[in-house]
């Protein structure tokens, strides 16, 4: 196997991985939508107790949506930066041929050098 059709065989796999996160994030959305719905018909502030019960449950919810966005940003992150260092050990490779990826992506126009990564 060249090394052209390796990187071409890990950019696949990296396109069904992210093909596989929108239909969890799809599904997702489908889900939130549910539970909308459900909270906006059953829970009335006469289904807590207290002021204080009634901040303390949504408040509870949204830290478990921040905390799954957070999850979803962290692995795009970390595609992201495999990403990153795959095409710059493409482009690394010596001469104009961009280890194989030359036209590729368009003739090569995308610097994914060192001042386009996360300090």
């Amino acid at each position: 196997m060249s090394r052209e059709h390796a990187y071409l065989n890990i950019l696949d796999a990296m396109a069904k991985i992210q093909w596989n996160v929108a239909m969890m994030l799809e599904a997702k959305a489908v889900e939130a939508e549910k539970v909308r719905n459900w909270s906006l018909n059953h829970v009335h502030a006469q289904s807590f107790e207290d002021h204080e019960s009634q901040l303390a449950k949504p408040i509870g919810v949204h830290d478990e949506i921040v905390e799954i966005i957070e999850g979803l940003t962290k692995m795009s992150n970390g595609l992201c930066s495999n990403l990153r260092s795959l095409l710059s050990s493409g482009e690394g490779g010596g001469g104009d041929d961009s280890g194989g990826f030359g036209d590729l992506f368009g003739g090569g126009g995308m610097g994914f050098g060192d001042g386009d990564k996360e300090k």
